[in-house]
């Protein structure tokens, strides 16, 4: 089975699996959902994730360890912004805050998966991937 939009599935088994306050959860692997939860690591959102295999699948799946705080998930929002039917691109200085700077955006650049923070440090714009609170 094809999925039409693999980073959106991504984002909606992590907020399935915190609903049902999962330890963690099997995402199919990719470099691009690894490099958009180490965004998400960097920044506090999960507790990390790890390449596992089983011996009967021939595919990867990444691991993702969620977080919680005394019982409460961290993320309480997780929004895709570009979607594969509407990309969405800015500039650098028209970023958008999300909830006045207590959540972030992330954003697929020249320089690779960066927040919005490290994105008007750097100076540089591009697609915004997902807004996270």
């Amino acid at each position: 089975m094809t999925i039409s939009d693999p980073v959106g599935d991504m984002f909606a088994r992590i907020r399935n699996a915190q609903q049902r306050n999962h330890a963690d959860v099997l995402i199919p692997a990719s470099k691009f959902k690894k490099f958009v939860l180490d965004a998400m690591e960097r920044e506090g959102f999960i507790v990390g994730y790890e390449i596992v295999q089983n011996e009967k699948d021939t595919f990867k799946n990444l691991k993702v360890i969620l977080k919680y705080v005394h019982g409460n998930p961290v993320i309480n929002e997780i929004n895709r912004v570009s979607k594969p039917g509407r990309r969405i691109y800015t500039r650098f200085d028209s970023l958008p805050r999300v909830q006045n700077g207590l959540g972030v955006a992330i954003i697929s650049t020249s320089f690779g998966i960066l927040t919005d923070n490290e994105a008007r440090e750097k100076k540089v714009g591009g697609e915004i991937i997902c807004n996270i609170s």
